[in-house]
């Protein structure tokens, strides 16, 4: 038998509220080990340890996710006109994604979901109209898109 952590009632004790929040900071930790990689790795510097994109690597063009690396490692090097000149939507993605981590971490606390962008009835279609946008302006091959090629 499963419970829900759902339950409509707040989680209440040090022992309830650890079981509520291991999820959500099980994903912070892993986040947070990806960034200690990326800030050591150093994605800026070619020839590093950090592997290329592979669709820019066998086609010659720039995936939607092309320079997050490079982005992230910008970010929290503090630099943030770098990361967006990366990957100025894979910027977005990630404050969303911390938004909605917040979200359910509190859900979880309050014993009842919280609303965050990913329960949004037209999430999927505006994230999949991006995310095709993205990839065909960043590969065009005239000004000012250009810039957009990292």
């Amino acid at each position: 038998m499963t419970t829900s952590v759902y339950t409509g009632f707040p989680a209440r004790g040090f022992k309830a509220k650890a079981r509520a929040l291991g999820p959500p900071l099980a994903i912070a930790a892993g986040a947070g080990l990806g960034c200690v990689v990326l800030w050591l790795g150093d994605p800026t510097t070619p020839g590093g340890p950090l592997p290329v994109c592979p669709t820019k690597a066998l086609l010659g063009i720039a995936c939607p996710g092309c320079g997050g690396m490079r982005m992230v490692y910008s970010a929290l090097h503090g630099d943030i006109p770098a990361a967006l000149h990366y990957n100025a939507v894979s910027f977005v993605v990630v404050l969303l994604l911390v938004w909605s981590t917040v979200a359910w971490a509190v859900g979880r606390l309050r014993g009842r979901a919280v609303d965050s962008w990913l329960h949004w009835r037209w999430t999927p279609l505006a994230f999949g109209v991006v995310f095709v946008v993205w990839f065909v302006i960043r590969n065009l091959p005239f000004a000012p898109f250009t810039s957009l090629y990292v």
